[in-house]
C-alpha cells in the first residue's frame, strides 16, 4: 500500500509548480483518494465552497423567492437585464424572459459583471421550479455593487415599469400546477369615460395620488402600504369599469382572484405572496363566494354526506374553502407584511348580505357606490361614444333619467347603436319611455 503512495518530495515538487490553490487541491486529490470519493467531492458543494474560497470574485445568489414571497431584487433584475442584452431589446416590456444559464454581461461605472439565470426542480408541487441569479463581480467591487450597483438597477426596473406599454391580467389555475397565468390587458377604460359624478371622480384619483406618495409614512406608522377598496351597486353600473380605470391610471397590472375556487385559507396565503408589487388584487362578487363569508368549524360540523358511488365522506378541513377569519387576514394585511403598493379591490352587488366585520373602519378605506346613471354621467358617455357634447335631444333624455332606473351599461349598448347620433338618440327615448311605461302599468 505505502508504494502506491506518492513520495513526500514528489508532492512538494508539484506544490511548488502550482501557483493556484485549487489546481493543488485537485492533483492531491486525483493522487491520494480512491476514485468513488474524489468523484463526490470534487463534484459536491464542498468542493464549490473552497473554489469560491479561494477565487478573486465574488458571487451573489439572489432566488426568486424568499421567506414565502416574491423577491422584488430578483424582480427588478429580471425587468432591467434584457435591457442589456442588445438593441433589439424593447426597454419597456418588462415581460421578456431570459434564458436558463445564459450569461450576460454588463458593464457599470468601469466594473465588468456576469450574470446568470439557473433554474432546479422544486421539491413542493405547487412550485414548477425554483430559479436563482447569480451575478459574479471581482472581490473588490463587493462594495460598490451593494451600494450603487443595486441601487441603480432598481431604479431603472421602476422606470421601466412606469413606462410600461402592456399591463397584464392575471389569474389563478388551480388545476394546473396552482398557479397565476397572465394574459395581456389592454384597459380602453379611463376615468374620462366613466359615468360618474366629477366630484367623485377627482376624490378617488387624489386618494390613489395620495396612496403612491405615502410609503415613508406607511413605514414610519409600521403599517403595511396597502389601499382597500369596496365597489358596490346594482349590476352594470361600471364596477369592473373603474377597476379597470384604476389599473390604467396607476399602471398596475391586475390579480383576479375568484374565492370559490380556493380550498382552504393556507392557500389563499400561499397564492398571496405570490403576487408582485405595484399590482391591484380583485376579487369580485365577494357576495357570491359561500365559501368565502362560512367559518371553518360550521363546515368540521357538517353531517355526513353521501359520495359519488354511495360512501360517505365528511368535507376535509385542509379543503373547507375560504373562511372569514381567512378573509380578514387578507384584509388586514397580515400575510401581506412583505408586500408594498398593493391596492385590495372588492366588488359586490349585495353590500348588505356581507359580513358586518368585513366592513369594519380600517379594512375597507374607500367606499364607492356605482348606482344607475345621471344627466351628468348620461352626458359624459354620449361625449365618449358620439362625440358630441350637447344636442336638443339631451334634454327630454335627462327628464327621463329622473323617472327610470337605467344602468350605464343599458346606455352604453344603445350608444353603440350603428347610426347618426339623431336617431341613436330617438331610439334611446324609445327604450326609456317603454321602461317608464311599464313602471307606471306594474303600479
Amino acid at each position: 500500500m505505502a508504494s502506491l503512495l506518492p513520495s513526500t518530495s514528489t508532492l512538494l515538487s508539484a506544490y511548488a509548480s502550482l501557483s493556484n490553490p485549487i489546481t493543488l487541491i485537485r492533483t492531491i486529490l486525483c493522487q491520494m483518494v480512491p476514485n468513488l470519493m474524489r468523484d463526490y467531492l470534487i463534484s459536491s458543494k464542498l468542493f464549490e465552497s473552497l473554489s469560491l474560497h479561494f477565487s478573486p470574485n465574488f458571487t451573489f445568489i439572489i432566488e426568486d423567492r424568499w421567506q414565502a414571497v416574491d423577491n422584488e431584487v430578483f424582480r427588478a433584475v429580471e425587468v432591467y437585464l434584457p435591457t442589456r442584452i442588445g438593441p433589439s431589446s424593447d426597454p419597456h416590456s418588462p415581460e421578456q424572459n431570459i434564458a436558463v444559464s445564459c450569461k450576460i454581461i454588463d458593464e457599470f461605472q468601469g466594473m465588468k459583471l456576469e450574470w446568470s439565470l439557473r433554474s432546479i426542480e422544486a421539491k413542493k408541487y405547487f412550485h414548477r421550479e425554483r430559479r436563482y441569479l447569480r451575478l459574479t463581480c471581482k472581490k473588490s467591487h463587493r462594495e460598490r455593487v451593494m451600494q450603487s450597483y443595486f441601487p441603480h438597477i432598481a431604479s431603472t426596473a421602476q422606470t421601466i415599469m412606469n413606462k410600461r406599454e402592456n399591463l397584464y391580467i392575471y389569474t389563478y389555475d388551480d388545476k394546473e400546477a396552482s398557479m397565476w397565468k397572465s394574459a395581456v390587458f389592454m384597459p380602453t377604460a379611463t376615468f374620462d369615460s366613466l359615468a360618474m359624478e366629477p366630484k367623485r371622480k377627482q376624490d378617488i384619483i387624489n386618494d390613489l395620488e395620495t396612496f403612491v406618495g405615502r410609503k415613508e409614512f406607511f413605514q414610519r406608522a409600521g403599517r403595511v402600504w396597502k389601499r382597500g377598496y369596496l365597489l358596490h351597486g346594482p349590476p352594470g353600473t361600471g364596477k369592473s369599469s373603474l377597476v379597470a380605470a384604476i389599473a390604467n391610471h396607476m399602471r398596475y397590472n391586475i390579480y383576479d382572484l375568484q374565492l370559490h375556487s380556493i380550498r382552504s385559507d393556507a392557500e389563499l396565503k400561499r397564492i398571496l405572496t405570490s403576487t408582485r408589487n405595484r399590482s391591484i388584487l380583485l376579487v369580485e362578487d365577494i357576495d357570491c363566494s359561500p365559501k368565502a363569508a362560512r367559518d371553518r368549524p360550521r363546515i368540521r360540523n357538517e353531517q355526513e354526506e353521501q359520495g359519488e358511488e354511495g360512501q360517505t365522506y365528511r368535507l376535509s378541513p385542509t379543503d373547507a374553502g375560504v373562511t372569514l377569519s381567512g378573509l380578514l387576514n387578507l384584509i388586514d394585511g397580515l400575510w401581506s407584511s412583505g408586500m408594498d403598493e398593493r391596492i385590495i379591490i372588492f366588488t359586490t352587488k349585495h353590500k348588505d348580505k356581507l359580513e358586518p366585520t368585513l366592513l369594519w373602519a380600517g379594512r375597507m378605506d374607500v367606499e364607492v357606490y356605482m348606482g344607475y346613471c345621471t344627466p351628468v354621467g348620461f352626458r359624459q358617455l354620449a361625449d365618449a361614444h358620439l362625440q358630441i357634447k350637447d344636442h336638443h335631444l339631451f334634454t327630454a333624455i335627462e327628464d327621463l333619467l329622473k323617472k327610470v332606473s337605467v344602468t350605464p351599461a343599458e346606455v352604453v349598448h344603445h350608444l353603440l347603436n350603428s347610426g347618426k347620433p339623431q336617431a341613436i338618440l330617438d331610439s334611446f327615448i324609445e327604450y326609456l319611455e317603454m321602461k317608464k311605461n311599464g313602471i307606471e302599468e306594474a303600479n
